[in-house]
């Protein structure tokens, strides 16, 4: 699914933000990754949706080598890949329903069903007397759930999230999180970035913990933990 080895990624002439990442994601795993702020969290995830090249090191995403994969192939690998930015990058003059389909509406999904997914979607999420709504009437945590019900539409096989829970209460981030769990167990590989704690021992899924540069895999000591 993904692979990195011996990465490394720095800006400009700078020191490394990371150093020496190696790390494999298996088809249908599911991780968490932590670190404190500035650790280079949000820079690896950027590299795992090729945002970004490494300075150095291989990344192998869908049995595809990125360093010879050419320019014009990679747009799509990465619609197989869905993304929830923290800055949501929800389109302005879009409606939330309009924003979630986009997605399908690109892959050329059939209006009524796509409709009535997008709206389903949205409603479990709590949004359901918001469809119509543009994001600039939203408060940030109800952008946050637009942004993800978009970003898991189209089942996409990869899912990388930056702090996805980061703007809502406790009672939505476990809701969230349950949502998270489902399309896992439909196939789709997820990584979520967080500063939750609470969230990671609860759930329990293994850790990707960034530290100086480096990368550490471990299981939560939580009660998902082996």
């Amino acid at each position: 699914m993904l692979r990195l080895e011996n990465v490394g990624m720095r800006y400009g002439i700078g020191p490394e933000i990371l150093r020496d990442i190696s790390f494999s994601l298996a088809p249908g795993s599911f991780h968490f990754l932590t670190g404190s702020s500035g650790a280079g969290k949000t820079t690896l995830l950027k590299l795992m949706y090729l945002a970004l090249r490494p300075t150095r090191g291989l990344v192998h995403l869908f049995d595809r080598d990125i360093s010879v994969t050419p320019r014009e192939e990679l747009p799509a690998l990465r619609r197989r890949i869905g993304v929830v930015f923290q800055d949501f990058r929800l389109i302005d003059h879009m409606t939330a329903v309009e924003n979630v389909a986009l997605p399908l509406r690109v892959n050329g999904g059939r209006y009524t069903e796509v409709d009535n997914h997008v709206r389903e979607l949205l409603s479990w999420v709590g949004l359901g007397e918001r469809l119509d709504a543009r994001p600039s009437t939203l408060s940030g945590g109800q952008q946050q759930r637009v942004a993800i019900a978009r970003a898991v539409i189209n089942r996409p096989r990869l899912l990388l999230a930056d702090e996805p829970t980061g703007n809502v209460d406790d009672h939505i981030a476990v809701r969230l999180m349950h949502l998270f769990e489902e399309l896992n167990k439909a196939g789709t590989t997820i990584v979520i970035a967080t500063h939750n704690n609470q969230l990671v021992e609860e759930f329990g899924h293994p850790v990707m913990h960034l530290d100086d540069g480096g990368l550490v895999v471990r299981r939560s000591r939580g009660p998902g933990a082996a």
